[in-house]
């Protein structure tokens, strides 16, 4: 017990200390991993479809702010949530698998609380 626990803690040592932070979201249909590609972005991949995907970012930024341009072709979608603005793609990769990816910034200064919330809201509105 305490090698495998002492082995993800390096583990997650070495992720945080390359800017790469796990994020282990959802149960058996739809998991995903995701991770913090910079000090304002979040993504990751997931075999929920894209149309359940954009359905869900958008109640939820509608929710959480004002969107203020969306695009459903292209997968963008930019909202205002408070003084904080944040920018929402989804991505297809695959038939069966959509990237999300979302930034999320303050006053010009990465806002990564607002990206990871509005990430696991999303997966969550999702499924």
């Amino acid at each position: 017990m305490k090698k495998s626990l002492f082995t993800l803690l390096i583990v997650s040592s070495l992720f945080v200390s390359f800017g790469c932070v796990p994020l282990i979201i959802g149960g058996a249909a739809g998991a995903l991993g995701a991770k913090a590609l910079s000090k304002d972005t979040i993504q990751g991949e997931t075999d929920i479809s894209y149309d359940s995907l954009w359905n869900a970012a958008l109640r939820v930024s509608r929710i959480r702010g004002v969107i203020k341009q969306e695009d459903g072709l292209r997968g963008d979608i930019e909202l205002q949530v408070g003084a904080s603005k944040a920018y929402i793609r989804l991505i297809r990769l695959t038939h069966v698998t959509t990237r999300i990816r979302i930034s999320a910034r303050k006053y010009h200064l990465p806002d990564i609380e607002l990206a990871q919330d509005l990430f696991v809201k999303i997966m969550e509105e999702a499924k």
